[in-house]
Order: structure tokens, then sequence, then C-alpha cells
């Protein structure tokens, strides 16, 4: 599903250059729930960049299904992105003036989804991730943990093929957490959603059944934890 080879980032808006990544190797199939792992500034939230084509290597190459993404025009880029890629972010990025059931929606009305069919998908995923009688809600009425859920049900209704989620759980206290990686374990199961995780925190790291260590900008580790 995901093949990077050679993958480099180096940012140069600094006095000294920034190599944030190094020439990273990684292949990625469907259906796995990994974490890319290390310390502030290994080249986590680099890599996930990266992969989802909201930036550009500096050296190498990212496939996603067979797919060079930097043969890509700009606006194949985004079109590209918003039919097969999902994104959480650890700032949740709601539309502040609109409900939850209008910010999950949102991705499918850039798809030009029947207005009936996004509404009912939009729902469904609400409810499935507990905020059933919040859809008229907008992200001031919520708490951090209950807009994260809905980050993560807007993230799956384009039906993506995999989600990129960048330190989705920074801002959760323990109950938020585990509540949101159960929900996120439960698509992974049952939707065969692919989940590739950039974080430090621990209780990610324990649900994960592949750990991938950065450090420095390079792989350290590549581990299956789990089955």
């Amino acid at each position: 599903m995901i093949k990077t080879q050679n993958l480099k980032k180096t940012y140069n808006e600094l006095a000294v250059p920034v190599h944030a990544l190094k020439g990273m190797d990684l292949e990625i199939k469907r259906g796995e729930f990994t974490a890319i792992v290390g310390p502030s500034g290994s080249g986590k939230s680099t890599a996930l960049n990266l992969i989802g084509g909201l930036d550009n290597p500096s050296e190498g190459k990212v496939w996603i299904n067979g797919q060079d993404i930097s043969d890509l025009t700009e606006n194949e880029l985004i079109d590209f992105r918003k039919n097969n890629i999902g994104f959480i972010f650890q700032s949740y990025n709601l539309i502040p003036v609109l409900t939850a059931l209008e910010n999950v929606e949102f991705v499918m009305l850039l798809q030009n989804e029947d207005k009936k069919k996004r509404r009912a998908r939009a729902k469904e995923l609400l409810e499935a991730v507990g905020l059933g009688e919040r859809l008229g809600s907008r992200p001031s009425q919520l708490s951090g943990g209950q807009q994260q859920r809905v980050a993560v049900a807007r993230a799956l209704a384009s039906k993506p093929q995999f989600i990129l989620a960048d330190e989705p759980t920074a801002n959760l206290d323990s109950a938020s957490t585990n509540n949101l990686l159960e929900i996120m374990e439960r698509m992974n199961s049952e939707e065969k959603v692919t989940f590739v995780f950039s974080t430090h925190d621990a209780r990610v790291i324990r649900r994960a059944r592949r750990i991938v260590t950065l450090e420095d900008g390079e792989i350290k580790s590549d581990e299956w934890v789990k089955p």
C-alpha cells in the first residue's frame, strides 16, 4: 500500500540546514496498525507529511498503491489525498463555524457526494464514535476528546485507503485516549482501515502491532510486536 525509498527531507530555512529525514525506506501493507515512534525531532511528523503528500521530499520517492505521488500535479495531488487518505492531527483542525455533523460531511461535499448519502454516513460515523447526541454541536461546545472523535469520524468519512494520525492523543487525558484508540482498533478490525501513527505516547505504542523507531531522521528499528 505505502512504500518509501531513500526518503529525505532537509529544511534550509534556518542558518544551519536541518536534516529531518536521512533516507527512509519503509513499506506498510493494507490493514496495518503501525506506530512510527521516537523523540521530538526524530522525523516522525515529517515522515507522515511526506507520505501524505502534505510536503515534498528533498530526495526519494513515495508510492501509494503503486502511484508515485511525486508525478502528480498539485491539483491531482489534492484530489488523490481527498479520495485516498484520511488525516488526524493533534490540533483537531475542525472548522469552528460548522457543527460536528457538518465537519464530518465536509470531505464528502468536496467529493460531490449526494447530500442524503453524505448526511447518512456522517451520522452513522458520529454514532460509531459515541457522538450521536452531539450532531449539532460546534467544536467550541465539545471537549478535546469529543473533538478528536469528530476528527476520526471525518477522516473515515471519505472511505480512505489509510489514515495518517499525527500525535492524535497528545492533548487528551487517559480516558479519552483509551476511548479513541478502542474506536480506531475497531475501525481497523471491522472496516480494514490501515492506521499509521506518529507518536511518542506509550498508550498508543502499547496498542500498535508494528513499531518503527526513528532517531535523528533514520530508522533504528522496525519490529512486529503483535500478529
